[in-house]
């Protein structure tokens, strides 16, 4: 009998502290080689976005590149399954943070606005910085089934953490416009892809693409500074024997904002992704990006609705 994926996150959690490191990353880099030959739906868009990034790219280095993409992201859930019980001593050995003394200062003042890509360990760095910055409030998009969603949250919570569920007809901007007012908060949000169909088409890789315009609204509207967190895997020098993996944490910016106009959200949103498409291209199988976010590649039905009259 199949297991669904609540029951073996919740099984993985259980399990996986409980495990010798070398072993847990082990399997899920099995786990990640047998997905990329299995070359299923996900993997396939994978590749598609990852040819963006190298467009002078052959078949073979393609499939190289793809091949470390995916185990770049299933060391991304070997890493989240053994952030669980993680003692912080651990967690700072494991994270290279790189905030500008800038970002520190606007802190000072109030929240700050993050604008962040599907790159890297972005819940490692999460917990990172709730534990040795300040809280982190965030958006989930609501996952089933629904004890797969609760156990997101409340591991993410569990380091301090505020999580916003992404509801439909919920009004989820004007609580992320509360809580970035009501004190010194870094509100982080995945944007490299349009999940509430409200989107904007900016350039991404030199292909249009359409991404959310959370970070940018919220920064205008909230007048704080919008920064990037670029998150790449890397080697850790300080870990010895099989500990050999963490992440580099840097936040970049602020971003200039634009001049003021109707087109300000687009072009506010423009200049940040100018900073993610210079991260990827430098560290492309740190983007596990395996779905649409290409505007070629979307359902023109979809575009239609969303570009219409409303």
């Amino acid at each position: 009998m199949a297991l669904d994926s609540g029951t073996a996150f919740a099984i993985a959690w259980r399990v996986v502290p409980t495990l010798p490191e070398p072993l847990v990353r082990a399997l899920f880099d099995l786990g990640a080689r047998v997905a990329w030959q299995r070359e299923g739906a996900g993997v396939r868009q994978l590749e598609k976005n990852l040819a963006r990034v190298r467009p002078e790219a052959t078949d073979a280095e393609l499939r190289r590149l793809s091949r470390d993409a995916m185990r770049s992201y299933m060391r991304y859930y070997a890493e989240l399954f053994m952030l669980k019980g993680m003692p912080s001593d651990e967690m700072d050995v494991r994270v290279q943070p790189i905030i500008p003394d800038r970002m520190r200062a606007d802190l000072e003042s109030g929240s700050v606005v993050v604008a962040l890509g599907h790159i890297g360990n972005w819940d490692m760095a999460g917990a990172w910085v709730s534990q040795n910055v300040t809280t982190v409030v965030t958006v989930a998009e609501r996952l089933k089934p629904e004890r797969l969603f609760q156990d997101f949250v409340s591991l993410r919570e569990s380091w301090g953490s505020q999580i916003i569920p992404l509801e439909k007809g919920g009004n989820v901007f004007r609580e992320l416009v509360r809580r970035a007012r009501a004190g010194n908060r870094i509100v982080a949000l995945l944007a490299d892809r349009d999940l509430t169909h409200s989107g904007v088409e900016v350039d991404l890789l030199g292909q249009p693409a359409r991404l959310a315009v959370g970070p940018a609204a919220l920064a205008l509207a909230t007048k704080r500074p919008l920064y990037f967190a670029a998150i790449r895997s890397e080697r850790i020098p300080q870990l010895h024997g099989p500990r050999k993996w963490g992440i580099v944490l840097e936040f970049i910016g602020p971003v200039e904002p634009p001049p003021p106009g109707d087109d300000a959200i687009r072009r506010y949103t423009q200049r940040w992704a100018d900073l993610l498409t210079a991260h990827i291209r430098q560290y492309p199988e740190s983007w596990h990006m395996l779905q649409k976010v290409f505007t070629a590649d979307l359902d023109p039905r979809r575009l239609a609705r969303t570009d219409g009259p409303s």
